[in-house]
């Protein structure tokens, strides 16, 4: 299994010699490499089994730093870039040569964004190029939100994990570009809609599956267990599923079920928070998944806020198979 710590002058060596590091930041933990080496770029999409044509994100330690790889940022999208930047928005935007083709898939705009976490912000600091870093794990599973994550299904595939604890937001960061004048949100993410519109104004939501994606996470089967994923109401779905004599596992927002074992149901937030929800939501759904169920029934959160990105995660899992 690979080495978990915190040394950053361990996962600085590893990934100067072209290797591959998992690196924490505040939406889930990422598969890094040197986002300037088309082969170290490769072994990402290797590892995670990841289709050639789902573009990657590039981690850079600062908006001053994002000139070096594109043409051009936009006023508004610059203003985004100023008031949430570290923080879980990512920018689509015009790149130069200096980024390899292998990273944008062949696309002409780059995905950039500037973590928010201490461990990787003095890494990227200390590197002489900028990182591309996918979500670590398997290409189409469940996102990790913890170093134990990682090292459960890439752990052999990789030598260093960076040990940043748990994951603060716990969903991919929300991506933002422009088409003409127009401000378009590409996926919903751990950047809620209303705060970038009270920056920018107005936005156009095209947060739509697709097989030839123009900006990451956009295919339509994602972040899903291993079992299946069923999204209803969840009394209909339980009585269902009682009926016929199958073991389930539930996660809701608030709600508990006495007749249900504990250990087969998750309630995001017992308060209704959905912030917290995002933040649980994945490592809840990879414990319902480890479970003696045979398949997992999950409701929609209410279409608010945060609410919004949870149900893209909860309804691309439910679409697997």
């Amino acid at each position: 299994m690979a080495l978990i710590g915190q040394d950053i002058s361990q996962a600085k060596r590893v990934l100067d010699e072209g290797e591959l590091v998992a690196i924490p930041t505040e939406t889930v933990y990422g598969l890094a490499g040197n986002a300037l080496n088309p082969v170290a770029v490769a072994s990402i999409f290797e590892t995670k089994n990841r289709p050639s044509f789902d573009p990657l994100i590039v981690h850079i330690p600062s908006l001053d730093v994002a000139e070096n790889y594109v043409i051009d940022i936009p006023d508004p999208l610059r203003k985004l870039a100023e008031q949430f930047w570290p923080g879980p928005l990512t920018l689509l935007l015009p790149r130069k040569n200096t980024i390899p083709d292998i990273v944008t898939s062949g696309l002409e705009r780059v995905a950039i964004r500037v973590p928010d976490h201490s461990l990787t912000l003095e890494l990227l600091s200390q590197l002489d190029f900028p990182l591309a870093a996918p979500s670590a794990n398997p290409f189409g599973y469940i996102s990790p939100t913890s170093p134990q994550h990682v090292d459960a299904q890439l752990g052999e595939r990789i030598s260093y994990i960076l040990d940043g604890g748990k994951c603060r937001v716990g969903l991919e960061s929300t991506i933002v570009g422009m088409e003409e004048n127009e401000i378009v949100v590409y996926r919903l993410g751990g950047l809620e809609i209303s705060e970038i519109e009270r920056i920018v104004g107005e936005v156009t939501v095209k947060s739509h599956s697709s097989s030839n994606p123009q900006s990451p996470g956009l295919l339509e089967s994602h972040y899903a267990p291993t079992k299946p994923f069923i999204l209803g109401n969840l009394e209909e779905l339980i009585a269902e599923r009682k009926r016929q004599g199958i073991d389930f596992a539930v996660l809701s927002l608030v709600q508990s079920f006495p007749a249900i074992p504990t250990g087969n149901q998750i309630a995001l937030s017992t308060k209704g928070d959905l912030k917290e929800a995002a933040t649980n939501l994945f490592a809840a759904m990879r414990t319902l998944d480890a479970s003696n169920a045979s398949v997992i029934l999950a409701e929609l959160m209410p279409e608010e806020g945060l609410g919004k990105a949870i149900n893209d995660r909860l309804k691309r899992a439910a679409t697997k198979g």
